[in-house]
């Protein structure tokens, strides 16, 4: 049986000249992106946006939410794979972020499907519930800070419509959670979902062994 391939940097450049659409506005988001602290850490890769922007084109999304905005990559690769009059919702902690992002989501031409709420991500997921109702959201994406994970697991489960698509970033987490010796919340936090994922028989699950480790939960 065919194992993981092991990606070296010269098979990952190959991977990327053959699959990796990218352009200008893409390309000078994420060099901004690296010159920020943490910048590389918490930047997602290209590969992963561009990921992004296919499932939420074949769940045939109008309406995402993504819970950690950062400098807005994400946020830009899936609000260009929507329809016309689709909508994505993007929560962040902090509006500095989101201001970095705008002028690129501006040149990009979809400043009119993005709505930036700041606040605490559990409160504003509350909020949409108690706003919108359950199952009005067709992708949901969480990349924010991992102690929280499973919160934010449960706000989606209620929010995102059954055949729905929840997408959780670094399940992995920099390969931490493998490490017995480490018990930090957000190790814990992440490790723990991932156990409880296993069972929870209302959705249908995947994880994909790329970038820091994608779970798909398909609501049932």
């Amino acid at each position: 049986m065919a194992q993981q391939t092991e990606f070296s940097p010269a098979l990952l450049d190959y991977v990327r000249a053959v699959s990796l659409r990218d352009d200008d506005i893409l390309k000078e988001l994420r060099q901004e992106t690296l010159d920020l602290p943490m910048g590389q850490a918490m930047q997602i890769m290209a590969e992963e946006g561009q990921l992004l922007a296919l499932l939420v084109a074949l769940t045939q999304a109008k309406m995402v939410v993504e819970v950690g905005t950062f400098t807005g990559y994400s946020t830009l690769c899936m609000a260009r794979a929507l329809p016309p009059g689709g909508r994505l919702i993007t929560l962040d902690i902090s509006e500095k972020w989101p201001m970095i992002a705008a002028p690129y989501w501006d040149r990009a031409g979809v400043s009119d499907r993005i709505e930036v709420r700041v606040g605490m991500a559990d409160h504003l997921l509350a909020d949409l519930v108690a706003q919108n109702g359950p199952g009005t959201v067709d992708l949901l994406f969480v990349d924010a800070d991992k102690a929280s994970y499973r919160a934010y697991y449960e706000h989606a489960v209620r929010l995102v419509r059954p055949g729905g698509l929840i997408v959780l970033d670094n399940t992995v987490f920099f390969g931490r959670v493998i490490d017995e010796d480490l018990h930090d919340a957000d190790t814990v936090a992440v490790r723990e979902l991932n156990e409880f994922l296993l069972n929870d028989d209302r959705v249908e699950l995947a994880m994909l062994p790329m970038a820091d480790g994608i779970t798909l939960a398909r609501k049932k």
